[in-house]
């Protein structure tokens, strides 16, 4: 009890951020007008909109030849609208712009002789500006404001947003890596379907905005239960030819954090990163092209981590994990966007991304004496190519917001990995390779259906998924080789996912509802080489609802509370469940495991909103009951040093936890946000068997901890058009599976200033410049313990240029 009741107090005194003020977009509010006698419909009748508080003349319009009125550009506001015609009695409606919906349709309107009727309708108004929706279920951040992380990739640039944070090279939305990333509202190779591996490559300036979504409605693909994170890629819409061009240069690991153990290659100092861009776009009369291109060079200290191993037989190692990374990544994006008249519209689209990397590793292992045992050098050659093609139709009835969209898309991504080892031993050197090739085809349908209601509007949906991925691994031993050759092969993996969906909205003067229901049968077939040493062919398939739920009550025009429940589903990935080892390191393997099986998990949550003038505070509080937790385990076989890591089910876990939002403009130049989040993981005792290589059983006692995220936000705006941002961030220690990852903060900072004329940009800004942000592990195994740091860069300079025309 007393542990809660502090829980309680210590939510109460943290705070969650976001980016810039919110503005509200425009609403548009539609109807048709009868007679009341012989339901024809009237033209040509005046509706004029009036401020409700003073009668001031807001807008208006006429019916058309059908009998309908758009009213369009609506802002926030309480409003009386006004029908007159000759012959017909006026009637007077009063409407209230909410928050929900950017379509209202009023239905019916009709005019009789009879006495004037009051009725009263919500608009609803949504946001798209930064910071959190009024619906409370999205945040919204546009990446020009992020100043301290202008220049970087999408995913640096995250890891100052409220509830995210970054860990090996992973998302996590408070303290979960399970984050569904989707790219313009679609699942993507470029992704990863249910990972982040491109995200670290694509760089910022391609990019518009971030939506964060935690608590998804039925719409969505249920897969993802820590939620979804949206990238938006820019895309004008101006009449007429413009573009942007822009250039980003930096420096990063400018001096060496941690010596080198001895006898291996230097790390990588002063890192250059260039990253030119390109963006055009023509709109005329109906039809409007784009294309967009970004080119990023980098090289990264990409991982630098000393460890020391111990074994309960009293054997020690010391080594280090260094890998020095040179990155080209290309990416075009281009299409047409045709609308042959206003109900009709087209887009097609094409994408295309080629990444090159090349490692260069060294792992040197000494013994408690400081006697070098092995030196391992590899090299990474890997090209991964992308190509996704669309199409999206969309049809929009007479009535304001009632639409039909359909869309086809299809995705190939190739992974074309070598890795060549030279393992050098006290009393010989052999060499050893692999190659990987892996094919990804994904191909998506969606049907989709909006219809406005007077309070409200349904939703609806079809989805069909076909997605294989055949993989071939071929292993080349040299002298004395550690690796297993016999567990090379093909394996092909089949995932098809037929989906359908509905949600309704509904909005009164004091309530709000969300409900909705989506339905998904998956059927996996994994198929393995039948010579394989240790895993045979498997898969499964499931049928399940995931609901949705929120309600919510407007105390005031100020205050609003909210409650969410959502279950959700996270299936493994392939590279979850491929069966080859990957050889980072020659003594720590990663093997996947095709007998691992989906997660599900159940989520409920309250939260509750506050405004002010120039500024809001938003809190809530939330659980998750996990069945079937996915986590890697670490397993050691019985004489021998060797590692493997492994995917498993590892039964029930939960996550509690709570954030506190605020935001506050104190003078025109000055404004932060602070953002904070503290949450407590606990996961059940469990006993596994590793398979790989041989079976290996492992029991874990209950394990919990808490945890949690606080980050602040300080903007400046200066004369001459110039902005600094100084942002901080601090991570406590966590959870990682068999073990803890210590407490870790930095300090960003930001300066950006307009010139010519607004249309000419220039920025400089560091990442961790205080140099502090360092990442230490502990972790309990079957007969082993690991400590390590990882001092990989993370403090990186850029300065930048752009140019709009």
């Amino acid at each position: 009890m007393i542990f809660k009741k502090k829980f309680l107090l210590l939510l109460l005194l943290i705070f969650t951020a976001y980016f810039s003020n919110a503005q509200s977009v425009k609403v548009t509010v539609s109807g048709l007008i009868r007679d009341a006698k012989n339901k024809a419909t009237i033209e040509y009748v005046n509706i004029v909109v009036k401020q409700k508080a003073d009668q001031k003349f807001v807008t208006g319009t006429i019916t058309d030849s059908l009998g309908r009125f758009k009213l369009a550009d609506l802002s926030a506001g309480n409003y009386s609208l006004e029908f007159t015609i000759v012959g017909y009695q006026k009637k007077s409606q009063d409407i209230i712009v909410g928050s929900l919906n950017a379509f209202l349709d009023l239905g019916e309107i009709i005019l009789t002789e009879d006495a004037q009727t009051l009725n009263t309708v919500n608009v609803v108004a949504q946001s798209n500006a930064d910071g959190l929706s009024d619906k409370m279920d999205k945040k919204t951040f546009t990446l020009g404001n992020n100043v301290a992380q202008s220049g970087g990739s999408v995913l640096q640039a995250m890891q100052n947003l409220p509830g995210v944070t970054l860990q090996d090279g992973k998302i996590q939305l408070r303290g979960n890596d399970r984050v569904a990333v989707l790219v313009d509202g679609k699942q993507n190779a470029m992704t990863g379907f249910g990972t982040q591996t491109g995200l670290d490559n694509i760089p910022a300036s391609a990019i518009e905005r971030i939506e964060i979504i935690n608590n998804p409605s039925s719409k969505y693909d249920a897969n993802g239960n820590a939620g979804i994170i949206n990238i938006i890629y820019k895309k004008n819409k101006q009449e007429g030819f413009n573009g942007k061009i822009g250039l980003t240069s930096g420096l990063g690991s400018l001096w060496e954090r941690r010596e080198n153990l001895p006898t291996i290659r230097p790390q990588f100092q002063a890192t250059p990163k260039i990253n030119p861009s390109l963006s055009l776009n023509y709109r005329k009369n109906k039809l409007n092209t784009f294309l967009q291109g970004d080119y990023l060079y980098t090289q990264t200290l990409n991982r630098n981590e000393f460890a020391t191993r111990s074994y309960s037989d009293g054997t020690i190692i010391n080594q280090q994990v260094k890998r020095n990374r040179t990155t080209d990544y290309t990416t075009v994006k281009t299409g047409i966007d045709w609308n042959p008249d206003e109900q009709n519209s087209l887009t097609v689209s094409g994408y295309f991304n080629r990444e090159k990397i090349i490692d260069k590793g060294d792992i040197p292992y000494f013994n408690g004496g400081m006697q070098r045992l092995r030196l391992w050098q590899f090299l990474e050659d890997e090209v991964k190519y992308t190509v996704t093609g669309s199409a999206s139709y969309q049809h929009r009835f007479s009535q304001p917001g009632h639409s039909l969209n359909l869309g086809f898309s299809y995705t190939w991504h190739r992974e074309d990995e070598k890795y060549f080892f030279t393992n050098i031993m006290p009393t010989f050197t052999g060499e050893d390779s692999f190659a990987l090739l892996s094919d990804e085809h994904v191909a998506d349908f969606n049907l989709d259906y909006i219809k406005p209601l007077k309070q409200g509007r349904i939703e609806m949906g079809l989805k069909f998924r076909r997605r294989t991925i055949p993989t071939d691994m071929q292993f080349f031993p040299g002298l004395n080789s550690p690796i297993d050759v016999n567990a090379g092969g093909w394996a092909d993996y089949k995932e098809t996912i037929p989906a359908a969906y509905a949600n309704y909205v509904l909005e009164t003067n004091h309530f709000e509802m969300e409900a909705g229901l989506r339905f998904e049968y998956v059927k996996v077939q994994y198929d393995v080489n039948p010579n394989h040493n240790t895993y045979q062919s498997d898969g499964y398939d499931y049928a399940r609802p995931f609901p949705n739920l929120r309600l919510a009550y407007k105390i005031d025009e100020h205050n609003k509370l909210s409650i969410f429940f959502n279950r959700r589903v996270d299936r493994p990935n392939e590279v979850d469940i491929r069966i080859f080892p990957k050889y980072d390191e020659p003594e720590l393997l990663k093997v996947g495991n095709p007998t691992l099986r989906p997660q599900f998990t159940n989520t409920i949550e309250l939260g509750y909103r506050l405004n002010w003038t120039k500024g809001n505070i938003y809190s809530s509080l939330y659980h998750k009951m996990i069945d079937a937790t996915i986590t890697r385990i670490a397993t050691q076989v019985p004489g021998n040093a060797i590692l493997y890591n492994i995917f498993q089910n590892a039964g029930r876990s939960y996550q509690t936890g709570g954030e506190i939002v605020l935001q506050q403009e104190l003078a025109p130049w000055y404004s932060f946000n602070t953002s904070a989040a503290i949450y407590r993981n606990k996961i059940n005792a469990f006993t596994i068997t590793n398979r790989y290589p041989v079976p290996t059983v492992y029991h874990m006692a209950e394990e919990s901890i808490t945890s949690g995220n606080f980050k602040l936000n300080n903007m400046f705006k200066l004369k001459g058009q110039t902005q600094i941002q100084l942002s901080g961030v601090y991570l406590a220690k966590d959870i990682i599976p068999q073990g803890t990852i210590g407490s870790r903060f930095s300090v960003d900072l930001g300066v950006k200033k307009q010139i010519q004329k607004g249309k000419g940009e220039l920025f400089l800004n560091g990442t961790d410049i205080l140099g502090t942000l360092k990442t230490k592990r502990s972790i309990i195994g079957n007969g082993f313990i690991y400590n390590s740091t990882d001092y990989l860069e993370t403090q990186v300079f850029r300065l930048g240029y752009s140019y709009k025309f």
